[in-house]
């Protein structure tokens, strides 16, 4: 295979008949191979990790989130079709039947599979979507095609609900792609978080496929609502902390397990990919808010009445601040400015879901609005060294 590729190379290369399509040539030798061009002599710095460690890193971090998303995403369907007596339908049922498998939720296999049947789809449609503007862009400005899009099509269908029109995710992914990264320069120049944004495009484009409580779990006609959902309208769930921190709870897809979230911030941060600061400090934002509107109360808004540490295990707050708040390029540079821009999005988060129970999720938009403010956090910091060190000279 190397020789094979080797020997290709020089259509493919400046003057060859090929030349236009070199980006994809370079991705997929560089994908499966090191690549044969290296530094040389004294004047660089040398590192083992480039962009495409980088993203097999944060895949490496995600794979207990997409087990849990598979599992869970079953589990709810097989929980609601055994309490309601409910038949399933369509393709997914054929395939189901096709396997010799069935819907009995106390059966692994089984969640995994119906899991996996609303899972996969959406997660190829994405990669054809993210890779078909990654290949086009990078052919077009005639440089090299970037991991990143593996990493934003794994991640978006992690924070949608199982039953969204793919069709629709689809197209919200598009728009997301194009103008939240790619106007801006593609990889490495995005202003936000490309998966987020798209992510924000569903939302306020189709809301009936990202809001509501029959999209949650995946069976027709059945309605229920997230916990966080239900808290806002001041209903009894019944779900423990337990509950939410493993991942038996309604919601989109790879966000509802803590347990799975805190594996993937210990490999993050091992190996540097994520910063703890922004996480720590995320956190903290979170608990702080929380805690004085859980001391202040209310009788009139239920979810003032929600403890911190349920804050914390539920919804999409514990998956968005380990892999989206933590994104190296849409996030702040300097380490004191992570401190800020991490506790911004827990205070935000907690701002949107606590005094306005009409949108109880509250952590992308509050990822999105800190990361338009990251560079003027940046510009901040590195104002506030330059006039320390201007004082420190003339004393």
């Amino acid at each position: 295979m190397k020789a094979f590729l080797n020997k290709q190379a020089k259509h493919f290369k400046k003057g060859g008949k090929l030349e236009r399509w070199y980006p994809a040539f370079e991705m997929i030798d560089t994908f499966i191979y090191t690549p044969l061009e290296k530094t040389h002599g004294r004047t660089h710095v040398r590192d083992g990790i480039e962009l495409k460690r980088i993203m097999t890193t944060v895949v490496i971090a995600l794979l207990p989130c997409l087990l849990m998303a598979l599992y869970n995403t079953g589990l709810q369907a097989n929980m609601a079709i055994a309490s309601t007596g409910a038949v399933a339908s369509g393709w997914r049922d054929s395939v189901v039947t096709m396997l010799g498998a069935g819907y009995d939720p106390t059966s692994i296999g089984d969640n995994f599979l119906h899991g996996s049947l609303y899972f996969l789809p959406l997660y190829i449609a994405t990669m054809i979507v993210g890779g078909t503007w990654e290949v086009l862009f990078a052919v077009v400005r005639k440089h090299e095609i970037g991991e990143a899009f593996l990493v934003t099509s794994l991640l978006y269908p992690m924070i949608l609900p199982p039953t969204v029109p793919i069709w629709q995710a689809m197209v919200a992914l598009s728009i997301g792609l194009v103008f939240g990264k790619e106007l801006f320069g593609g990889t490495g120049r995005n202003v936000v978080n490309p998966a987020l944004f798209s992510r924000a495009i569903l939302f306020f484009s189709y809301p009936a496929a990202a809001t509501g409580d029959t999209i949650w779990v995946a069976l027709d006609g059945y309605s229920a609502a997230t916990p966080l959902g239900g808290q806002a309208l001041g209903l009894d769930l019944n779900v423990t902390f337990m509950d939410a921190f493993l991942c038996f709870i309604p919601g989109s897809m790879g966000e509802t397990s803590a347990l799975a979230c805190l594996f993937g911030a210990a490999v993050l941060i091992i190996t540097g990919i994520g910063s703890w600061r922004i996480i720590l400090s995320s956190v903290a934002g979170l608990v702080v808010f929380t805690g004085l509107f859980y001391i202040i109360g209310s009788d009139t808004n239920p979810m003032f009445g929600l403890s911190p540490q349920m804050h914390l295990v539920l919804g999409g707050f514990a998956f968005a601040t380990v892999f989206m708040a933590t994104d190296p390029v849409s996030a702040t540079f300097t380490e004191k400015g992570k401190f800020y821009y991490g506790f911004m999005i827990g205070a935000l988060t907690a701002l949107v879901r606590v005094v306005n129970p009409a949108y109880p999720e509250g952590a992308m938009l509050a990822i999105l609005f800190a990361n338009i403010m990251a560079p003027l956090i940046d510009y901040l910091v590195v104002r506030a060294n330059i006039k320390r060190r201007e004082a420190r000279s003339a004393a």
